[in-house]
This record gives C-alpha cells, structure tokens and sequence, in this order.
C-alpha cells in the first residue's frame, strides 16, 4: 500500500502571504490525491497544533486545512505539535497498521515539517517519495522559497541510504509512474 502524506497544508501558512507557488501545489496534492484514492491507497493530512507557539490554534479559521485540500471520509487526519509528524502522534502505529510500502510526501513548510518528517520516515525504515514541486515555503532572510525548496530536493536526493534512498520526483512524472502500475 502506498501513502500520501499532506502535511499542514492549513489556512495559517497562507497568511499574511501564500507560499511559493501556493495555487499550483495544492493542485498538484489535489491530482495525487485523487489518484491515490482511485486506487484504494491512503491519504493521510497532517495537522499541526501550534498551541504552545500561540499559532495554527485548534478550532480557528487558521488551523483549519485549506478548503481546496478538505479531506474525504476515508482519508486520515492526524494532530502534531512539532515539526516531526512522527513525534508523539499515531503516525507511525497508522503505517505499520496500513502495510504501507511507500509513503508519498507533500505539504508545507519546506524546510520546517516536510524536512523533519523526511528524515524521521527513514530512521522508520519507510520507502520515502518526495513530490519535489508539491512541498513549498514562504521566502527566508538568506533565500528566496524557490531557492530554500531547490535546495531541499538536492538534499533529499543526496542522504546516505538508510534501509531505502529517498526518491524525489515530480508530479506528473510520479503519476505517470503510477498509472503505468496499475496498468
């Protein structure tokens, strides 16, 4: 079984200002997502709880998923409260329960959560797929977000191997990839 991970896609990254590229990502989940759900894999959407930062509060109009990603009634949700959605949350009894062979990431931010989570499925020994233009970032002092999510997908692809290497590719070529499999 494969695994789409959505990690905080929320109202709350997208203020004061939408990430890079913000529109054509969440086009692009929405493509995986679909696909996914076509082929009776899972969707799972990350939520994070910023309580103890005062941000992303649960029950506000920011913590909420953005209404273009709403999940569907089979689709997972799952609270965090740090970067790593590993950390003290059901994420990884949920994978193992589930069987999953690969597991698929997207979301924000890039180099915050989706790297933290990253890195933390391959110490899990998961089979890791990086969508590399379905994460993205806001801007930072040093870099500009396309330059931050430039660099991260040449980090992934360049980890030392854990039992799996880290697989980055995008979108279209990912679901080519899948619709020639299920072929």
């Amino acid at each position: 079984m494969k695994v789409l991970l959505v990690i905080d896609m929320q109202n709350e990254s997208y203020f004061p200002q939408k990430p890079f590229e913000a529109d054509e990502v969440v086009s692009r989940i929405n493509n995986i997502a679909q696909a996914f759900r076509k082929n009776g894999d899972s969707v799972i959407f990350i939520q994070h709880d910023g309580t103890l930062e005062n941000c992303y509060l649960p029950g506000s109009k920011g913590w909420e998923i953005l209404s273009d990603l709403q999940p569907k009634e089979v689709d997972h949700v799952i609270s965090k409260t740090a970067n790593d959605s590993f950390y003290k949350t059901e994420l990884k009894d949920l994978l193992v329960k589930l069987n999953v062979l690969e597991l698929v990431i997207t979301g924000s931010a890039t180099d915050f959560c989706v790297d933290a989570t990253i890195k933390s499925a391959l110490t899990y020994d998961f089979n890791v797929t990086v969508i590399s233009n379905a994460h993205t970032t806001q801007d930072r002092p040093a870099l500009k977000a396309k330059q931050v999510i430039d660099h991260y997908n040449w980090v992934w692809r360049e980890l030392s191997a854990t039992k799996h290497k880290v697989n980055v590719v995008d979108e279209a070529n990912y679901l080519l990839k899948l619709r020639q499999s299920v072929s």
